[in-house]
């Protein structure tokens, strides 16, 4: 599941889909749905739509590139898509997250740590002392 986890990491903004990603580790694609839910507790479409939105994040605050092209960069198709979810995700539209100005000057690590969403939790159900961005 590492494998799988690693491809999404990297290949984010290419059209992946489970049966390719079943592939690469050798077991049926409904075997590795259910596997990589019990690894990594949700599915490896969820991993993959909450990893375009990090990355989206990031690109939203620290460079001028129109939210269409940002869409486009992570990998999503659709803008109406990628609107609906980083809205899931983030809990506001990428336009209202951009309008917050750029990212803090701060380490790598720190940043990261800040604007990677945990879940798609609405904000209620974030764990106690989990950052609201």
């Amino acid at each position: 599941m590492l494998t799988v986890r690693d491809a999404l990491d990297t290949r984010y903004a290419e059209p992946l889909d489970i049966a390719t990603l079943a592939r690469l580790v050798h077991v049926s694609p409904e075997h590795l749905i259910r596997s990589f839910k019990s690894v990594f507790a949700e599915t490896p479409h969820r991993y993959l739509q909450r990893r375009r939105v990090e990355r989206a994040m990031f690109w939203l605050r620290t460079t001028d590139r129109p939210v269409t092209q940002v869409c486009l960069d992570v990998g999503f198709e659709s803008l109406g898509t990628f609107t609906r979810t980083f809205r899931a995700v983030v809990g506001e539209t990428p336009t209202a997250y951009r309008r917050r100005g750029p990212l803090p000057p701060a380490p790598g690590c720190v940043t990261r740590a800040w604007t990677r969403p945990a879940s798609y939790a609405s904000v209620s159900e974030k764990p106690e002392g989990a950052r609201v961005s």
